[in-house]
């Protein structure tokens, strides 16, 4: 095969080979002490998932069926797995893993994959970030194996097949990868088990046997997997990383010698944090719309607190304002190792232009005060939205819900057309009714809704609408005839029949649609 291009980028692959075992021996320890393991249905039959390590040593391994198991050790303990369950806690592991890089994905049920590039200096090195990693995670109680490599097949298949615990292959020395390569079985290029087992029928057992043979025949009898594996792992095809959460533009963070516990101190951080991240926001011409901080602690647990802006801001004081709520709610626990603040929606925000008679003291302009007052509603009662006019005249059409500041697309009428009085209060979705008429096409009498029977004493209409043309959704465009009732207890409502009556079709549906004060 050609020489290898070896890549500069450099690769962390994590394999917890125990992961989900090992979160319920955190959850009840006595477990660690006994036969144990999780059992998933699996070809038709309960099997053996996942087993511990006394369970290990009896000879029960996973794939066994629970009769077999069970044969042998009488007295072993049965879960039933929960891969949910254990996708949540290996995506909180990925939170926590962004102590190291901001790009961390996940590459299987059990295996991290770390991009390191230009980040291990910070632990003085390669080898000192894989010990603080390897170190940490087993006092969190996992068992984790890892590697480092300049492409990501090679730290994946050392991590599991290498047998050395924390192996690194030196940068710039292509020679160094091949060599740690060779010796690894084909499943290590994650080759499926029946291409696997081809190989090893014609004894083609080791990495280093496929890397002596040409690419051509290789790839026609066993198929083109097979090279391509191989060559993503000498760094001669590309294998791009898609991190578990995308890498903000916009990123500060801080990590702190002794972990912060008290709120004070996580609030005074947040304000440097911010400080920081509105001069990047600065520099670029932006400002944030979404505002994420990671308070990463350091028993393993990772929190996110979140808040939007309704118009783009740089303006630390009013960031400041609207986590500081969040901050209070926030458990410090056994204190805050690091914290990641990132803007991970962010838009051009020009520098505005201030005025002669600006303030000279930096305070907030009357813009800046209603953004201010939108976002503190926003974030602490819910969405705040400003309804706009459309040119539906179908009325739960004829209004729709924009962000408050945002612009208005295309034309739309300045104004709600006021030629006849309509409802006061409008519900979202028309109601069924039952209805009693004197004539087929005429008002309602009396009609029923909700379980309660209504009389009307006077209606007036019809007002005919009808939905745009262009609408073939809306039950084949069927005109809605409106009537304004109201009954003997002088309550008003607004109600439609929805269709015409027409030989041989169906009764049309009557709707209640609004009420009149």
């Amino acid at each position: 095969m050609t020489t290898p291009r070896f890549c500069e980028r450099r690769y962390l692959a994590l394999w917890l080979p125990r992961f989900p075992i090992e979160l319920w021996e955190r959850q009840d320890p006595s477990l660690r002490s006994r036969p144990f393991a999780l059992t998933a249905r699996l070809d038709g039959g309960i099997r053996l998932a996942a087993v511990n390590g006394m369970a290990a040593e009896r000879g029960i391994a996973p794939g066994f069926s629970l009769t077999d198991a069970r044969a042998i050790e009488p007295g072993i303990v049965i879960r039933d797995a929960d891969p949910a369950r254990d996708a949540r806690a290996l995506a909180a592991l990925a939170d926590w893993c962004t102590r190291f890089t901001p790009v961390v994905a996940i590459a299987d049920a059990d295996t991290l994959m770390l991009d390191i590039t230009g980040c291990a200096h910070l632990w003085g090195g390669e080898r000192g970030l894989l010990r603080d990693l390897l170190e940490r995670l087993a006092g969190f109680g996992h068992d984790g194996r890892a590697s480092i490599a300049p492409t990501p097949g090679a730290a994946w298949a050392l991590a599991r097949f290498d047998g050395r615990n924390g192996r690194i292959v030196a940068a710039g020395h292509p020679a160094s990868l091949e060599q740690a390569l060779a010796p690894l079985p084909v499943q290590a290029l994650r080759l499926d088990p029946a291409t696997a087992s081809a190989l090893d029928r014609v004894g083609l057992r080791r990495i280093g046997d496929l890397a002596r043979l040409p690419a051509v025949p290789l790839a026609r009898r066993f198929g083109e997997m097979v090279v391509h594996r191989l060559r993503q792992a000498r760094g001669e095809a590309p294998e791009p990383l898609t991190p578990y959460r995308p890498v903000p533009p916009h990123r500060v963070r801080a990590v702190f010698a002794e972990p912060l516990w008290r709120p004070e101190d996580v609030a005074d951080a947040t304000r440097r944090l911010l400080d920081r991240l509105c001069e990047d926001l600065r520099q670029r011409r932006e400002g944030a719309r979404r505002v994420t901080l990671d308070l990463i602690h350091v028993d393993g647990r990772a929190d996110r607190l979140e808040i939007g802006t309704a118009a783009p801001s740089r303006r630390p004081d009013a960031l400041m304002r609207l986590l500081a709520p969040r901050l209070g709610g926030a458990d410090p626990g056994n204190g805050i190792e690091v914290m990641v603040l990132a803007a991970p929606v962010a838009e051009p925000l020009a520098t505005a232009q201030a005025g002669l008679l600006s303030a000279a003291d930096g305070t907030a302009t009357e813009p800046e005060k209603l953004t201010d007052l939108v976002d503190r509603l926003d974030n602490r009662i819910g969405r705040v939205v400003r309804p706009e006019p459309t040119t539906s005249r179908i009325p739960e059409r004829a209004v729709v819900l924009r962000p408050p500041f945002a612009r208005t697309v295309g034309a739309a009428p300045s104004c709600w057309p006021l030629i006849v009085p309509r409802p006061h209060r409008l519900m979202i979705r028309p109601e069924r009714i039952e209805t009693v008429a004197e004539v087929p096409d005429g008002p309602p009498v009396m009609f029923l809704w909700r379980g309660t029977a209504y009389r009307v004493r006077v209606a007036d209409g019809p007002e005919r609408l009808s939905p745009e043309w262009w609408d073939a959704a809306d039950d084949g465009r069927a005109p809605r005839d409106y009537y304004r009732i109201e009954d003997v207890a002088g309550r008003r409502f607004w109600v439609f029949r929805h269709g015409l009556f027409e030989t041989g079709s169906r009764v049309p549906d009557w709707y209640l649609h609004g009420f009149f004060a």
